[in-house]
């Protein structure tokens, strides 16, 4: 293709597919690999946050955040084992000394890449690195200096306090960045290199991930017009002119759209341009702690870890429902008892709904919730079929003329599901699975989702704290099956983290 008729098609492709900025340069972000824009003659685009600036205050909260450790670490161990006079001002001497350290080690530790650190789990392992590397230089140096008088009680105070204060630092700032992704002031413009099937459901997987700021400018490939509702600004080969013309700063490959042949030349061109490469897989739903990469006469494998259900886990997992669930029974009492009371005095009808529901290999079971509902709501159904707001078998109606006064409340704060506590103890439930359906729900099912009744269902699960009453049946479906395929007492842990939060915001429930 003709030079200038490419650079017109790529021009035009980016004013009509909602006026896409230009890059002025490749600029530093708050984490080295984002990058800022500018606008235009001829375009007009939200204003972005200024990547320099955004990096600096990153940098200036780390060091912040060091600073309050360290003056909670001396103030702990003075309360423990106080220290006065030289040693103290010693002591004050390390701090000063290692405060810029810490921060170097964290740069070390890939800490202002947000590629190495995109799930929370490797930004704490890399933290807790960097805090360890801190400390045995601070003792190295300590012992080069022979400076015997260095409190063990304020090393060890230091490593915790430091690395609390910079942990909770990463949250706050990691909240602040999906924010500002998501409203589109920080952004990653990336072109998608394919134009099939895979390399549109990649453009469906970055849109339902704004936090994560990929702004897709558009496709290459074979085909022609738009694809996703985006353009396809140039053919394969042309990818790395693309690239250069439209200002992304990386690319997908659609490896399954792609020739391996050519995956391996776009790759290495595009690595040595200094363009950020990532490759699609075609496998779904597959947590990633479950693969590692190996290599095979210089082929890039994926090996994936079995999912772990022997006796000894399953056992575990039964432990860890019936302490959560009797525990929470007993401090919940009081806050069951008000409930039962409000239900009596604002409506007709028994305090507890009871429910036949899908358990575990598809034996049915009832289940228990304080009544939220007028009576007779189950008859009324029928009625508000066409007002429903989800989609499949599920059925959600956000202003539901049946629910009370009080069970709005319930609901809202999920104290309605107080009561599957007993379910979860008697073994019909777990703590944590996929949310138990109605025999109803169950007869539309796929033989693939039918997969997810190998587990006990939860009174909270990935569903309930990945957007709850938000998240339509396609959600619904793949998250069930996630959890399934990927079960393990640390996810189980977390999500009953995440529904303490989902619960405190009031997010989702209707």
């Amino acid at each position: 293709m003709d030079g200038n008729v490419q650079q017109e098609r790529t021009v035009e492709s980016a004013r009509r597919l909602h006026r896409r900025p230009k890059l002025r340069e490749a600029g530093t972000g708050p984490y080295p690999d984002e990058q800022s824009v500018v606008v235009s003659a001829d375009v007009t685009v939200p204003v972005r946050s200024n990547p320099q600036r955004l990096r600096r205050l990153l940098i200036a909260s780390d060091v912040l955040a060091i600073i309050v450790g360290i003056i909670v670490a001396t103030a702990i161990q003075q309360l423990i084992k106080p220290v006065t006079g030289d040693g103290l001002v010693d002591e004050m001497l390390f701090a000063m000394i290692i405060l810029p350290i810490w921060i170097l080690m964290m740069g070390a530790n890939q800490l202002f890449l947000a590629r190495a650190i995109s799930r929370f789990g490797e930004e704490l392992r890399h933290l807790l690195v960097a805090g360890l590397m801190t400390v045995g230089f601070l003792v190295a140096v300590s012992f080069v200096a022979q400076y015997s008088l260095l409190s063990r009680l304020w090393v060890a105070l230091l490593f915790v306090c430091v690395t609390a204060s910079l942990v909770t630092s990463r949250l706050i700032a990691r909240r602040v960045f999906n924010s500002l992704r998501r409203n589109g002031r920080i952004s990653r413009p990336v072109i998608i290199v394919g134009t099939g099937t895979d390399a549109i459901s990649l453009l469906h997987a970055t849109q339902r991930r704004p936090d994560l700021g990929y702004e897709v400018l558009g496709f290459t490939g074979d085909q022609t017009g738009e694809r996703g509702g985006l353009g396809v600004l140039g053919s394969v080969e042309e990818t790395p002119e693309v690239v250069r013309e439209t200002g992304a700063t990386g690319v997908i490959l659609s490896v399954g759209s792609l020739d391996p042949a050519m995956v391996n030349r776009l790759t290495r061109t595009l690595t040595d341009d200094g363009c950020h490469v990532t490759l699609s897989s075609s496998l779904h739903d597959i947590d990633i702690s479950r693969t590692r990469s190996q290599a095979i006469d210089g082929r890039l494998m994926i090996y994936v870890e079995p999912t772990n259900r022997s006796r000894t886990h399953l056992f575990l997992k039964r432990s860890f429902d019936v302490t959560v669930a009797g525990l929470t029974l007993l401090f919940t009492v009081p806050i069951m008892l008000i409930a039962a009371a409000a239900i009596k005095l604002d409506s007709r009808g028994p305090v507890l709904f009871k429910q036949i529901r899908v358990g575990k290999d598809g034996e049915l079971f009832e289940m228990l919730k304080f009544r939220s509902m007028c009576t007779g709501a189950e008859a009324m159904r029928a009625e508000l079929e066409g007002l429903n707001e989800s989609s499949g078998p599920l059925f959600k109606l956000r202003a539901d003329p049946r629910i009370t006064r009080v069970g709005r409340f319930l609901r809202k704060t999920s104290i309605d599901e107080l009561p599957q506590l007993w379910n979860v103890v008697r073994g019909d439930m777990s703590v944590v699975g996929p949310r138990p359906a109605l025999p109803s729900e169950s007869e539309q099912w796929s033989p693939e989702l039918r997969e997810r009744l190998r587990v006990l269902p939860g009174i909270t699960g990935m569903w309930q704290v990945s957007g709850r009453a938000e998240a339509d049946f396609e959600m619904y479906h793949r998250l069930d099956l996630y959890y399934v395929d990927n079960w393990s007492l640390t996810h189980d842990v977390k999500i009953l983290l995440k529904t303490f939060f989902v619960v405190i915001a009031g997010r989702g429930a209707h």
